[in-house]
């Protein structure tokens, strides 16, 4: 029996799809208020809990042999990026869970102190690594389901907006390809107890992204880009009438302001190891919302 936190987000719903593709019995952990239908449907086991609740984690983790950890944070990086991976983690040592994976992000050992959702996976993927469990960390580049609404925009009104230097530069990964990988993670021997940079088979620029919408859409692209100290000056005001939503808005900033991109090498290991041709961006887009 699988474990996939965040079953209903966008990789942790393709996790379960893909593991009931393959006929593999998966527990689903989800909130009351989601949209978990689809995955009853599918035959998944679906356990409404909330991850800020210990007793729900202990009670989730009962007869379980792999944990994939999917969930984001929100707003909350201290309860839900953090004390929840700890608690799962304890939980699964507790119940001799033979493999965790954790979703983490790419940049996370870089010492980025604006942003509590870095500052938690990165000690969790400690925790993690001196638990005792086998484990497989995962660093995705961005998901490439981020742009689909950006993308949907794009067909309708020929506008990109994109904050910040267009120079900077990415590897967005394909959602498919990721879910794959995190339920390879769990029976490939090659794979136990490493960190994988994962990425999409292209390093691309951010000014690239508008060209791939224009050509999947037939249409010159609008782009609007703002600077950096734009959004700076914007979040400073926020803070003075939510000091917590500035804070929050320090991930986003961190995503912003730098580059986050797989090195070729890092997708040759990654290709290597899980037998797998990682997909493009366009490919992705073009599955999903192309003409």
């Amino acid at each position: 029996m699988y474990l996939v936190t965040g079953a209903t987000g966008s990789l942790g719903r393709r996790i379960v799809r893909q593991l009931r593709e393959n006929n593999e019995p998966v527990k689903a952990f989800v909130r009351l208020a989601s949209h978990y239908g689809e995955l009853e449907d599918r035959g998944a086991e679906i356990f409404i809990g909330d991850l800020k609740q210990e007793r729900d984690i202990v009670k989730a983790c009962r007869d379980i042999k792999y944990i994939i950890s999917s969930h984001g944070s929100g707003s909350d990086a201290q309860a839900l990026d953090y004390r929840a991976n700890v608690d799962l983690i304890d939980q699964a040592v507790a119940n001799e869970v033979e493999h965790f994976v954790f979703i983490s992000v790419l940049g996370v050992d870089r010492g980025y102190q604006d942003s509590a959702t870095f500052k938690a996976k990165r000690e969790v993927e400690k925790y993690l690594a001196a638990s005792g469990l086998n484990y497989t960390i995962l660093r995705p580049s961005g998901f490439a389901n981020n742009l689909i609404p950006l993308a949907e925009r794009f067909r309708d009104t020929g506008i990109y907006f994109s904050i910040g230097d267009q120079q900077n530069r990415s590897s967005i990964v394909s959602t498919d390809d990721l879910a794959k990988i995190a339920i390879a993670s769990t029976q490939i021997e090659a794979a136990k107890n490493q960190i994988f940079a994962v990425g999409g088979s292209d390093i691309l620029k951010r000014e690239d992204i508008p060209r791939i919408f224009a050509r999947l859409f037939n249409r010159e692209p609008i782009v609007i880009n703002p600077p950096l100290q734009l959004f700076d000056g914007l979040r400073a005001g926020v803070g003075f009438i939510n000091p917590q939503l500035n804070k929050s808005l320090g991930t986003l900033r961190t995503l912003l302001a730098h580059e986050f991109f797989c090195t070729n090498d890092e997708i040759a290991r990654l290709e290597s190891v899980f037998a797998i041709k990682m997909e493009s961006l366009e490919s992705f887009l073009n599955r999903y919302v192309g003409q």
